[in-house]
């Protein structure tokens, strides 16, 4: 009797007393926690992203991984690293991949009957036609497969990497808008008989640093890269302005639940992107290379105005979605992320005892329980791109304490003065990492 109601439930459009959303899942790349206005920049106009952000909830410890694609795989299937396999990043035609015994968040949605679609960079494995998005649960696909393309040419290296539905494209144009463009088809074309998920993970902020000499004139003040930045982020403001445009024209707005993040911290913080208070930046697992900047909004459904600092994570949207879309949640993979829709509305605390995050390499990790976090391994690297005392890559085995209400900075180790909350957290650590499986690219034939 019950697995009939919970599917009458979904057949009716409802779950948890609440209408099934259309769901825009918005995800920048490489973009620095405090660079835009509603997380305390100053520097860059982001006026449609601060919009959206002040109507609705700002999550301020909203946690990724250090770099792309590990972030890509939790979103998509409430996994962490350790269930995945994906710590690094999946490199143009690397014989390795996203699992295809993995469910990922368009085939989930897609069996509530989401017309599902992605316009952005997939970046979780292309080298057989299985793990293309097409084949796994998007019934449409626009932009590149990998990362780092050129802005202009679509290429990496020798490849043009520009898709439509998996098969080569041959559209013109500066890569933001193109997506935006696409994105706003999407709207306007959706079918009227489903909901929409619609996933729109830009390849920007990231490298190639390139953008129309239009998005810079307003910064005159900035110079060299910072100033090519800032109007890559202004273009890609623009573009979700077009999008939100679009939802509201077709009168979708109030039945549209958007999500924001960034998959990482900024890289090159200070000279690119700015972090904020926070230390370090990609490819760390100090609080600018895992701490997003994040909001929620849903108009009429989560108050706007709300600043969040419980402690949620990217892979909790799997499960959250789940609840709010009548989706069956029961899978034969086990889920790490938890349903975050009471923290979002009725402000209760983060369902987390304890959040891990792993770095990019065997060793390398952080764990936050309450206020306190433990860095396994991280060796003092101070910042992405830069040695720290340990050197770049860090010493394995080294552990630091912070206690990031008091020192968000994580300027002050506490280690050595706290020496039964390390073991704690370590336990926690030492418990969590059991049962890791070995990295996919590994398993791919690749050096780890």
């Amino acid at each position: 009797m019950k697995k009939l109601l919970l599917i009458l439930l979904g057949v009716a459009g409802v779950a948890g007393g609440v209408e099934r959303p259309n769901v825009v899942l918005i995800l920048a790349d490489d973009m620095g926690y405090a660079d835009a206005g509603f997380n305390g920049g100053r520097e860059i106009r982001t006026p449609h992203l601060d919009g959206l952000a002040r109507g609705g909830a700002i999550l301020k410890s909203f946690y990724v991984q250090p770099v792309c694609s590990p972030t890509r795989a939790a979103l998509m299937t409430g996994r962490w690293a350790t269930r995945t396999g994906v710590y690094t990043v999946v490199r143009p035609h690397a014989p390795w991949g996203l699992k295809l015994e993995e469910q990922v968040m368009a085939q989930m949605l897609g069996s509530a009957g989401y017309e599902t679609a992605v316009c952005g960079k997939w970046h979780l494995g292309e080298f057989e036609a299985g793990y293309r998005p097409t084949q796994r649960g998007f019934d449409h696909q626009y932009g590149p497969w990998f990362g780092a393309i050129d802005y202009y040419t679509h290429r990496r290296g020798e490849v043009v990497d520009w898709h439509r539905d998996d098969k080569p494209s041959a559209d013109e144009g500066y890569a933001t808008e193109l997506l935006g463009k696409e994105a706003c088809r999407v709207i306007r074309e959706k079918r009227s008989d489903k909901p929409l998920f619609l996933y729109l993970p830009f390849n920007a902020v990231h490298a190639p640093h390139q953008v129309p000499e239009g998005y810079v004139a307003g910064y005159p003040e900035l110079k060299g890269v910072r100033r090519t930045y800032a109007g890559m982020l202004t273009a890609m403001d623009e573009a979700i302005g077009k999008v939100v445009a679009a939802l509201e024209e077709k009168g979708m707005m109030d039945e549209t639940l958007v999500i924001f993040a960034s998959d990482n911290g900024g890289p090159s913080p200070g000279r690119v992107t700015s972090n904020g208070e926070l230390r370090a930046g990609k490819g760390t697992v100090y609080e600018g290379g895992i701490r997003s900047c994040s909001f929620v909004h849903w108009r009429g459904r989560i108050r706007g105005g709300q600043t969040i600092r419980e402690p949620l994570h990217a892979a909790d949207w799997y499960p959250t979605l789940a609840k709010l879309t009548g989706a069956p949640l029961e899978q034969k993979l086990p889920l790490d992320g938890k349903d975050i829709w009471p923290v979002l509305t009725e402000g209760a605390k983060s369902p987390h005892e304890v959040l891990m995050v792993c770095g990019t390499r065997r060793g390398e990790a952080a764990v936050r329980m309450g206020d306190w976090k433990l860095v396994v391994g991280a060796g003092g690297k101070a910042k992405e791109g830069k040695e720290g005392k340990e050197g770049k890559e860090g010493k394995v085995g080294v552990e630091e304490l912070y206690n990031l209400a008091d020192d968000p900075g994580e300027k002050r180790d506490l280690a050595g003065e706290r020496g039964e909350k390390v073991r704690e957290l370590r336990a926690r650590y030492e418990a969590m990492m059991e049962k890791a499986v070995p990295s996919g690219e590994v398993a791919g034939g690749l050096k780890e």
